[in-house]
């Protein structure tokens, strides 16, 4: 499922676009602020984002500089402003936007962006993730260690695929438990244990492996 944050403070705007987007399949989070965005991006890396200039606690171009720095660089942003003048837009394509739609928009034409800038976004990722002797390749969703295919199992792919998109950063059992098995996790996540637990195993002798982070959640990081 492709993850979306919507950063917007204006409480109407979120609403449709968070049940519009929902509709047609995405998975929205939500932010209302700058600070809450920052929140939201520590816990998962998005496939997408999309950001209104004008927030109440900052600017959104220069939000922008602290994405294109961070684990979120090379995520898709679509800036959505009330600023409409050819200066303006370009102003927000320069400051690193991938796309700009002004309000009030057209909503055919706001999926259509989402759309493309997805598209465009998939065709540049690079095939393979490389970690050291770790290698994961993205198209054939298989890892190996110095050339070795793991033979991981969907689930411990996706597991590993996610861990490694954010490598560094706590990701939360409640968060890879919706998006591996797309479920709401319940009190005892112990598919989830059993899964990265498996993964472990696989990984010995890759140089990397998941650490648990007690009360927090997973990291893919470098053995010690």
């Amino acid at each position: 499922m492709i993850n979306i944050l919507l950063a917007e403070d204006n409480e109407e705007i979120q609403l449709v676009n968070k049940n519009m987007l929902e509709e047609h399949g995405y998975a929205v989070r939500l932010a209302a602020n700058l600070a809450e965005a920052r929140t939201r991006l520590a816990a998962t890396v998005p496939d997408i984002i999309i950001l209104d200039i004008m927030l109440p606690d900052g600017n959104g171009l220069d939000f922008l500089q602290e994405l294109k720095q961070g684990a979120s660089a090379n995520v898709p942003v679509l800036l959505l402003t009330a600023l409409k003048t050819n200066k303006d837009q370009a102003k927000g394509l320069r400051a690193g936007g991938d796309d700009y739609l002004s309000k009030p928009y057209d909503y055919d034409i706001f999926l259509a962006r989402i759309e493309a800038l997805l598209r465009r976004s998939k065709s540049s990722t690079a095939d393979i993730l490389a970690f050291g002797r770790l290698s994961i390749n993205t198209v054939e969703q298989r890892a190996y260690s110095d050339g070795t295919d793991l033979l991981l199992k969907p689930k411990q792919y996706a597991l590993l695929y996610i861990l490694a998109r954010q490598a560094g950063q706590i990701v939360s059992g409640k968060d890879l438990y919706e998006r591996v098995w797309g479920l709401k996790p319940v009190e005892s996540n112990r598919s989830l244990i059993s899964a990265v637990s498996r993964l472990r195993v696989k990984l010995e002798g890759s140089g990397y492996t998941i650490e648990t982070v007690r009360n927090k959640g997973y990291v893919f990081a470098r053995e010690v």
